[in-house]
């Protein structure tokens, strides 16, 4: 009896779904399940109707106020908006843009060199849950640096700030930032030297802010509860299951998650040869990393996936057949292959698995190229398993997602190198968020979910 009360509930409330996994206290996946988020009313609800589905499948399922138990990531609610206020564009404020990422953020603004008033007003319209204010290698400059938080500590800026600039200067931010009461959190500076981004302590740092002062305050769920079950947000979740899945696979790993609105692209790499050693970017690149493609996505900017595809030179199967269909679900998000006529469904499906193709292939060549002029390309060429998330490729028939995943693996015309043998599969039970949330606390049961989404046992 005792081991049965320890199964660990892990959930993640999306904008759009939430899905949530229910594992035994070895890490076995024992029933998973999603429905739509109970947006209009209180997030938990819609978790509580997924336990209630467990439960009635014969499943010990533990209470929502068990928080040692119950484990949350949440994208809902516009996930976590961040603004960098950095240095120079292609240095700090680049370093921080990348670290932003990876952090799980969405970054909707960035700004550069000394804030000016009309500055600090166009940060305001783009309303971040957090600032991340950099700048300056430790012991470099330090007048922008200290010159931004003085303007952020008069701002009419509700959002708390991530300090993680020159070391040299962070006792001066810090009273600029107290002398006006403003929330700050500190770090370590996210570029302590030229051609070195050191992102560890300014991501733990946004999660901290994350789970203290934002997730509550998106009126998500009335009460404490929800905030206190919240662990991290969703790609910061995703991003750590990932990380997982290579340690368990003991090779380079990549995702490629199509959603309805975004293409996001992870990869955590081992960097061999000379570039293990040598910095030749004056912002050295992450090795655990996530780009996110804004203008691709499978529903509300499916026709940006046509233009990126053309900007490629992606050719398309039945262009004109696909036009049609792009036009359909961006006017109708939530239609499906098959909804207005279940004749097409095979027609339908066909031209949902091309925009997938079309999306995925774009978003991973933009995640292997260089950030800047004159870098190497991203390498992934030692690439050992290449994984598929999102619906689409979920409830594919069969076959489809292998084929659709292995036109990633067999592009040559993003200008990197492709990696050759690497194994393809898909994340059918949508674990690699359970995977993350568990590293957290509980990385030996983290490991044996990893082991699941790549069949590693």
């Amino acid at each position: 009896m005792a081991t049965a009360q320890l199964n660990l509930l892990c959930v993640d409330v999306g904008s759009t779904f939430t899905k949530a996994a229910l594992c035994d206290p070895d890490g076995n996946l024992l029933a998973r399940g999603a429905t739509p988020t109970t947006l209009g009313t209180d997030v938990l609800e819609g978790v509580a109707t997924l336990a209630e589905q467990f439960a009635a499948a014969g499943h010990e399922v533990p209470r929502l106020t068990e928080r040692d138990r119950v484990l949350l990531c949440s994208s809902a609610g516009g996930g976590l908006r961040l603004a960098v206020v950095g240095y120079e564009r292609q240095v700090t404020a680049e370093a921080g843009h990348r670290v932003g990422l990876s952090a799980g953020a969405k970054v909707v603004h960035i700004a550069t060199g000394p804030l000016r008033t009309v500055d600090v007003a166009a940060l305001r319209t783009d309303r971040p849950d957090i600032v991340l204010l950099v700048g300056g290698t430790d012991g470099g400059n330090s007048e922008v640096l200290v010159h931004n938080a003085r303007r952020l500590a008069t701002a009419r800026l509700g959002a708390p700030i991530v300090v993680a600039g020159n070391q040299a200067a962070r006792d001066e931010v810090i009273a600029e930032l107290e002398r006006t009461g403003r929330s700050w959190v500190l770090a370590d500076n996210v570029l302590p030297r030229i051609g070195v981004v050191e992102p560890a302590s300014a991501r733990g740092a946004i999660r901290e802010v994350f789970l203290r002062h934002v997730i509550g305050g998106k009126k998500l769920s009335k009460g404490a509860l929800f905030p206190s079950l919240v662990r991290a947000a969703t790609p910061d979740a995703v991003l750590t299951g990932v990380e997982a899945v290579a340690d368990a696979a003991g090779t380079d790993v990549m995702v490629v998650d199509i959603g309805g609105a975004t293409t996001d692209v992870y990869s955590v790499l081992t960097p061999e040869g000379e570039d293990a050693t040598l910095r030749k970017e004056v912002v050295a690149r992450l090795w655990h990393s996530r780009t996110v493609e804004g203008d691709l996505g499978m529903r509300w900017n499916a026709p940006g996936v046509l233009e990126a595809a053309a900007a490629e030179a992606l050719p398309a199967r039945d262009p004109a057949g696909l036009e049609r269909w792009v036009q359909q679900v961006h006017e109708r998000p939530g239609v499906l292959p098959g909804d207005t006529d279940p004749a097409q469904t095979a027609r339908e499906e066909g031209h949902d698995l091309e925009l997938a193709r079309l999306a995925a292939v774009a978003a991973a060549r933009r995640h292997a190229r260089p950030a800047n002029p004159g870098e190497a390309p991203r390498p992934l060429q030692n690439v050992g398993h290449l994984i598929g998330s999102g619906g689409v490729l979920r409830h594919a028939r069969d076959g489809a997602a292998d084929e659709l995943l292995r036109a990633v693996l067999a592009d040559h015309g993003g200008g990197w190198r492709p990696p050759e043998d690497a194994a393809v599969s898909v994340d059918t039970a949508y674990l690699l968020f359970a995977a993350g949330l568990l590293a957290f606390e509980r990385p030996s049961l983290a490991r044996r979910v990893a082991e699941q989404v790549t069949g590693v046992s």
